[in-house]
């Protein structure tokens, strides 16, 4: 889509499968990809220690329970020692978002990056969901436990992402209102996902 700006947001339920949507739509339409390197770029700004934004990504309230643990990595910045908070972090990271979205085309996955950029108008938000047994399976795969152990992950998972998204943006994770569009994976299957998603951006950008 020459002369587009093309920013895509992709919230997902854990096992769903959007990871994989997401690094194939940005292949699909030649943008930079950030999951967890967009978290690099916030400690980089910073000058916290990367681990910090690595070990406690997407969890509501982290920092106050690891601050200690963590101390040592952070810089001598006696700023950042004296200010440091949860939503300082957080805030880094909604500046490293919007500095890479007006850079140039990006696929974002998670971190509330569809909230962040809500004013954007070359944004488009998706969540991506499936079938609690294709998650299952998806997950006891990857993983290599078993399908009990693996419901529990998706559980523990998606309270924190839940918890970490209505925190930080007042709406509900997961809820159709908060997005362009909602997929099931389920349904079509990761290519027939990203065939569809990527129909629906052309259309809404006016190809």
């Amino acid at each position: 889509m020459e002369n587009k700006h093309i920013i895509i947001n992709i919230g997902r339920q854990y096992g769903s499968g959007g990871r994989s949507v997401a690094k194939r739509l940005a292949e699909v339409f030649d943008c930079r990809y950030f999951d967890k390197e967009i978290l690099d770029l916030a400690a980089k700004e910073s000058g916290f220690a990367p681990e910090l934004f690595r070990e406690n990504d997407e969890k509501k309230n982290f920092l106050r329970s690891l601050f200690h643990m963590h101390a040592p990595m952070i810089s001598d910045n006696n700023f950042y020692q004296n200010n440091i908070s949860d939503e300082s972090l957080f805030q880094f990271q909604c500046d490293a978002i919007r500095r890479a979205a007006d850079e140039g085309n990006c696929v974002f996955i998670g971190r509330c990056a569809d909230y962040v950029l809500r004013d954007m108008a070359d944004a488009t938000s998706i969540f991506i969901t499936a079938d609690i047994d294709d998650r299952v399976r998806r997950v006891a795969e990857r993983l290599g436990v078993d399908d009990d152990t693996a419901r529990k992950i998706i559980g523990k998972k998606e309270s924190n992402r839940s918890a970490f998204y209505n925190y930080y943006t007042g709406k509900r994770w997961g809820t159709a209102e908060s997005y362009d569009l909602c997929v099931n994976t389920s349904r079509l299957g990761i290519e027939g996902t990203v065939e569809y998603i990527a129909e629906f951006i052309k259309k809404r950008m006016g190809e």
